[in-house]
């Protein structure tokens, strides 16, 4: 199987379904940016030490191509992508309290420095921020199930902790914002 097709040459794309729409469409900026969130979050894992951690983000990476897939299909009701279900929600939500317990009280707002793996777990916090609000603007427009826009809304949290979790694994203090710099 050839990697180009050239059917995209003329600046389209292909929906799930088949219908051919701009490369800017809107359902074509929100699973080209679940995607580079993706590849983000592999970056993360090709830096992480921590095998539980490593796992989880491992999870993500599948349920953001579940994501992907299901941001493509134009046609729900007539071609099946995966599902995502709120199990997915509470993996983050137990992770997210579980890695909580172990950070100190947050007091001030964070800068995203301080450790490589911990910045880069930061940028993929960004993105996911990014995909969030194109989900949303695209959810005005198309019906997108709730629990896309509440999985990618709690990854971001999970991404902000994971962030700070990281950080304090390796020791090192979080940089606190000066808003008198």
């Amino acid at each position: 199987m050839k990697i180009y097709t050239k059917t995209g040459d003329k600046g389209t794309s292909s929906l799930l379904g088949g219908t051919r729409v701009a490369k800017y469409h809107d359902r074509l900026e929100c699973y080209g940016t679940i995607d580079e969130l993706n590849s983000h979050i592999g970056v993360v894992r090709d830096l992480c030490n921590n095998n539980a951690v490593c796992e989880i983000l491992a999870h993500i990476q599948h349920t953001l191509f579940t994501i992907g897939s299901y941001l493509a299909n134009e046609k729900p009701h007539e071609r099946t992508t995966p599902i995502l279900s709120t199990q997915h929600i509470e993996l983050l939500e137990k992770t997210i309290d579980t890695y909580t317990e172990e950070l100190p009280k947050l007091t001030h707002f964070i800068l995203p420095a301080g450790d490589i793996v911990s910045s880069q777990t930061h940028v993929c916090r960004t993105v996911c921020r990014r995909a969030e609000r194109l989900i949303v603007k695209l959810s005005e427009s198309t019906h997108i199930e709730e629990t896309v826009i509440i999985y990618i809304n709690r990854l971001s949290d999970f991404l902000f902790v994971l962030a700070r979790k990281f950080l304090k694994d390796v020791n090192k203090q979080e940089i606190t914002w000066n808003p008198l710099l």
